[in-house]
């Protein structure tokens, strides 16, 4: 179908006529406004979404005929299911005994898609030892700017940071370590990139900038009634910093150093009170920032929230012994492109996103009651956006009591009457009301008029604000906090409000992006990174919490319709929410601390989130292994195919075939800017110029894969997904083509021809007006190309009265010369 389609409107831009009416009738086609000023022409392609990914892609189907009999199942009509099993006349009435099983099969069947759809979707963060040749320290830089907390930030981990401090100067491969202090209450990010330039005119060496930033006092912030739970201040001393850096336009890549910041499994990975979420928040913004400046990128590395008691008894005093160290800086030096590292006494492990079937792992299903709804009263902030509408309706069809749903405007929001009505009508009492969830008494005051009937048993706190992308150096501090708070808020000011009470769920709604990044989005990285790790914190203190990091949901929530679309484009395409609800109340039954749950296409998202620089986080994910083995025998070919190719590979690569070098690089040239328009969206090259950087032209990841796998497919080349970084100019990015696909003539036919190049390219810049010398030039040319002419038997003879020769009046060098001077190049 999607050919013949294809093939109408081939015929159709062509001039032929199509009655599209007919053609799209029960296509679900929609009309779309076009630009009504006609003398501005460009394209505008109906961008269709992909259509939902069918259960069975998921591995829950069989054959046509498995398929034809659950239709026929679902469809309860047993005329086609006695045609799909090919009864008998006199057997088809048996099938009527089987009719009231019908549903039931139908429904088990819906269950078992949907369980494996969601297992499709299914992940977790894991830590594992470094591979030997990264545990082992590598070659460090040899001049170090470091960056160190001012004000009173020389107490409490003071000590350990001035260990850091001495032991890095102390390093055989470290020359010289230039400090650079920064009061993130009392100074701002003028100040810091005023003494950064100062720091690099004294170290103009520099090599690597360290961040010890994040080290800072480590107590019991989430849990202090005065504590400011709007933006961490180690996120707003590193995200300061990640501006100054960018201010002095410093080139040099930023290594991060926190404490607790992840729980690591193993015999001394996890610190009895669990992940430190201000520090985890560190991490959020550090991947995007590595994201959207690779090249500026170096890494991020844990030291232990809690070190051994030092000679006064505090753990801030303690030195770490040399193993330790050594791991550190084995982690600083960044071997094998790994980029981040937890460092344990017990070893230097990475950081790695792997599948979490359900049937892997050793959660059970521990609660029958949680898969049926809950008890008392099930608080749900957000509840009348769609996340939390979502999670309501399935909620109260699974038997919830009370469904308490919060937001800013409570039954002034968009839909929420109806949503009330809705929910009414499936038989659970419902009660939605407005509250600012970084409003603590407003909050404190809604909980105290719960009737004590219903008490709150359950809570999911859903709310949360994205706000446009904006990249990490021009995030206002405001904007930060509006989009800190909305997240980090209301899970503080919950857990602190309602930790007497004997929760039967705690749930957090975080984000993929606080996993692995997402470029404009720094803030809500950094906020949902907070989430995951408060979750693992509240455990450790033995209460009840899940957070699940969502990719994308169709249907609005957590990314509206341009921000999904952009994500589809990434390969993280839209999940059905009455799917994905499915997953929280998994996540319950099986008591599970943290899980992410995301519909990724891998083959188009790790090309994309690879494209700048190799990371590392997705290796253990099956599909990603088998692209990386893939690249790697595509690139141990070496370039173009060498059998026949008579595609357009093949046809480009005749072209420039017998080319002058000057055609070559023209057409290679043409090529190269004819693509980028084409991925750019424009209608010609006229705003593609070949010196015209690509990331002032709007490059990013994206766009610079699609530039790859165009270039790749013209060209046959096995090319690499940094190409556009590596070769930032159209016209490098051709120099590097044809340096593969026409290897200089030099190195082909020796020496004969090089001569001829360059005389080409004299003529080239030959001023058109001045017709006395083009017309001399010409003349000798042809004398030229008569001698060359010539057969070899007649140059022989000829060469008996050479004295009386045109040519052999004068050497070739002689004549170069001359041409030379003709041209005002000598």
């Amino acid at each position: 179908a999607e050919r013949f389609v294809a093939s109408l409107a081939e015929a159709w831009v062509r001039g032929v006529a199509v009655d599209w009416t007919r053609v799209l009738a029960g296509r679900g086609g929609r009309v779309v406004d076009l630009p009504t000023y006609a003398f501005q022409h460009r394209h505008h392609w109906l961008d269709v979404p992909d259509p939902a990914m069918p259960y069975e892609a998921a591995g829950a189907t069989g054959t046509d005929v498995d398929a034809r009999f659950w239709e026929a199942v679902e469809r309860e009509d047993l005329e086609a299911l006695a045609d799909t099993l090919d009864l008998a006349p006199e057997h088809r009435e048996t099938l009527g005994a089987a009719e009231p099983v019908l549903p039931v099969l139908a429904e088990w069947r819906r269950r078992r898609r949907e369980s494996a759809l969601l297992d499709s979707w299914r992940y977790t963060v894991t830590w594992q030892p470094a591979d030997v040749g990264t545990a082992v320290p590598g070659a460090l830089p040899s001049h170090w700017l470091v960056v160190l907390p001012g004000g009173d930030s020389d107490s409490g981990s003071g000590g350990l940071i001035q260990q850091l401090v001495e032991r890095l100067r102390d390093h055989d491969a470290v020359d010289t370590v230039e400090t650079v202090l920064f009061d993130v209450d009392r100074e701002d990010r003028a100040t810091l990139a005023a003494r950064l330039r100062e720091a690099m005119d004294r170290s103009p060496a520099a090599g690597a900038v360290l961040n010890l930033l994040p080290l800072e006092p480590i107590g019991e912030a989430s849990t202090d009634e005065t504590a400011d739970p709007g933006v961490p201040r180690p996120v707003t001393a590193t995200l300061l910093l990640m501006q100054a850096l960018t201010d002095t336009s410093v080139q040099l890549p930023l290594w991060t150093v926190t404490r607790g910041a992840v729980t690591v499994d193993g015999p001394s990975g996890t610190s009895m009170g669990g992940p430190v979420p201000e520090q985890a928040a560190v991490w959020g913004l550090g991947r995007v920032y590595g994201l959207e400046h690779p090249h500026r990128w170096g890494g991020l590395l844990d030291l232990p929230a809690v070190l051994a008691a030092g000679t006064d008894g505090h753990s801030d005093t303690a030195e770490p012994d040399a193993h330790t160290w050594n791991r550190v800086f084995a982690g600083l030096s960044g071997g094998d492109d790994e980029d981040q590292f937890a460092v344990r006494t017990d070893g230097l492990y990475v950081r790695r996103m792997i599948r979490k079937p359900v049937g892997s792992g050793s959660g059970t299903e521990t609660a029958e009651r949680r898969a049926v709804g809950f008890s008392g009263t099930t608080l749900i902030t957000g509840g009348t956006g769609a996340l939390g509408a979502h999670l309501a309706r399935r909620l109260a069809a699974t038997g919830a009591e009370h469904l308490l749903l919060l937001s800013r405007r409570g039954l002034e929001a968009p839909g929420a009457v109806e949503l009330e009505a809705e929910l009414t009508a499936l038989g659970t009492h419902v009660t939605i009301a407005a509250c600012d969830m970084t409003d603590r008494d407003a909050l404190a005051d809604l909980l105290a008029h719960v009737p004590e009937s219903a008490p709150v048993n359950a809570v999911v706190h859903a709310a949360g604000l994205e706000p446009p992308a904006v990249a990490v150096e021009e995030t206002d501090l405001g904007a930060l906090r509006a989009v800190t708070e909305a997240k980090i808020a209301g899970a503080v000011h919950l857990d602190a409000l309602l930790a007497d009470r004997p929760l039967e769920a705690f749930v957090l709604f975080s984000s993929g992006a606080g996993v692995w990044g997402d470029s404009g989005h720094c803030g809500y990285a950094a906020a949902n990174a907070y989430l995951d790790a408060f979750a693992e914190w509240r455990r450790a203190r033995g209460r009840v919490a899940t957070s699940i990091a969502w990719g994308a949901w169709a249907g609005g929530g957590m990314v509206d319709d341009a921000e999904s679309d952009r994500l589809r484009r990434y390969g993280v395409p839209t999940m059905d929410p009455e799917v994905a609800v499915g997953a929280v109340q998994q996540a319950l039954g099986r008591d599970e601390t943290f899980l992410i749950v995301a519909d990724v296409l891998w083959d188009r998202f790790t090309a994309t989130y690879s494209a700048a620089r190799r990371r590392r986080l997705f290796d253990e994910v099956p599909e990603v292994r088998r692209a990386v083995a893939e690249a790697a025998r595509s690139a141990a070919g070496g370039g173009a195919d060498t059998g026949v190719d008579t595609g357009p590979a093949g046809a480009f690569t005749d072209r420039l075939t017998g080319a002058t070098r000057t055609e070559r690089e023209r057409v290679v040239l043409h090529l190269v800017r004819t693509q980028v328009a084409a991925v750019l969206g424009h209608d010609g090259t006229a705003a593609i110029s070949p010196g015209h950087a690509f990331r002032d032209l709007g490059f990013d990841s994206l766009t610079a894969v699609e530039l790859r796998n165009r270039l790749k497919e013209a060209t046959g080349l096995a090319l690499p997904a940094t190409l556009v970084f590596d070769h930032p100019t159209p016209s490098a990015l051709a120099g590097r083509l044809l340096s593969q696909l026409a290897p200089d003539s030099r190195q082909q036919t020796g020496q004969e021809l090089p001569a001829l190049d360059e005389l080409e390219d004299a003529v080239a810049t030959l001023d058109p007006a001045d017709d006395a010398a083009r017309g001399r030039i010409t003349a000798r040319l042809q004398a030229l190309l008569w001698r060359l002419s010539d057969s070899p038997a007649e140059t022989a003879a000829a060469s008996t009265d050479s004295d009386d020769s045109l040519l052999e009046a004068v050497s070739d060098d002689e004549m170069f010369d001359l041409i030379d001077k003709e041209l005002g190049l000598n």
